[in-house]
């Protein structure tokens, strides 16, 4: 026995799917009125929808990111779609999230095996994307994903979404204050290193010889004492790290952190960095 297709229904599904109320209305008369039904059926147009736009390219993006510190889980991904103003919209902004929050707890190794995961009882993952496809109508992809776990987490993602960043640390007590901060000074500096220890012996030994190169070729130095050497080329070396590693570098809030090092900065708030996650929409990696 069929239920009659009411404004009242419409409008209750189209508050559950964020579906158009034309589809919806669609759906409902497709379904007899059957609400479970109208849902799954909205969920195979989107999906036919997604396999009509697969050839589309998706150069427009934005950074999703999740962490729960009682939990000790992180992650952040990169997801893509047609334009610009779908990556600012509300929808996207949502499904980028939703799917950052999912990808945390999950133990999928991989996109296409995320992709087919169940998500939050409602069909799978693609099924939660493809609903996205069916508001703004644009081909959408989860292009890639990092998560981190067991430790302490902060995270930034810039304005327009283009930028993102996870940073994991070390301490008893999270401070998303700072942690914060040091995650908005990485999505700006691009540092490629956490710590000094990070940082490869071969291009910690190339520094090292720029740093000798230099004292060498200055003539200031001569006839100097061999510990006095040692100390100029100890400061040396470490504001030739400060350029690429992230504890040694003056926080980028400079007016915030007058004068304090990223590194002093966590240790002041009983923090260590371990390791960061930097995406950039449409970054190729390296």
């Amino acid at each position: 026995m069929s239920t009659p297709v009411t404004p009242q229904l419409i409008k209750q599904l189209r508050d559950r799917t964020d579906q158009p109320m034309g589809l919806c209305q669609q759906a409902l008369k497709q379904s007899d009125g059957d609400m479970d039904k109208a849902i799954a059926w909205l969920q195979q147009q989107n999906s036919k929808m997604g396999v009509k736009r697969e050839a589309n390219e998706t150069a427009e993006g934005r950074i999703g990111v999740f962490f729960d510190n009682s939990a000790k889980v992180a992650a952040i991904v990169e997801m893509r779609c047609e334009s610009a103003p779908s990556a600012k919209s509300d929808q996207f902004i949502a499904l980028a999230n939703d799917i950052a929050k999912h990808v945390a707890s999950s133990k999928a190794a991989d996109v296409a095996a995320t992709l087919v995961e169940p998500f939050a009882g409602k069909g799978s993952v693609l099924d939660r994307i493809n609903d996205t496809v069916g508001v703004i109508r644009e081909k959408m992809i989860l292009q890639k994903f990092s998560r981190l776990a067991g430790g302490v987490f902060g995270s930034y993602v810039h304005h327009d979404g283009s930028v993102g960043v996870i940073v994991e640390c070390k301490g008893a007590a999270a401070n998303d204050d700072v942690i914060r901060d040091v995650a908005a000074h990485i999505a700006a500096l691009n540092p490629p290193y956490a710590n000094v220890s990070d940082v490869p012996a071969d291009v910690l030994e190339k520094e090292k010889a720029l740093v000798k190169a230099d004292m060498d070729a200055d003539p200031k130095n001569q006839g100097k004492p061999a510990n006095i050497l040692e100390k100029i080329s100890e400061g040396k070396l470490r504001t030739k790290l400060a350029e690429i590693v992230l504890s040694e570098q003056q926080m980028a809030n400079e007016m915030k952190y007058p004068k304090t090092s990223v590194g002093a900065a966590l240790k002041k708030a009983g923090l260590e960095p371990v390791k960061f996650v930097r995406y950039k929409v449409g970054a190729v990696a390296l």
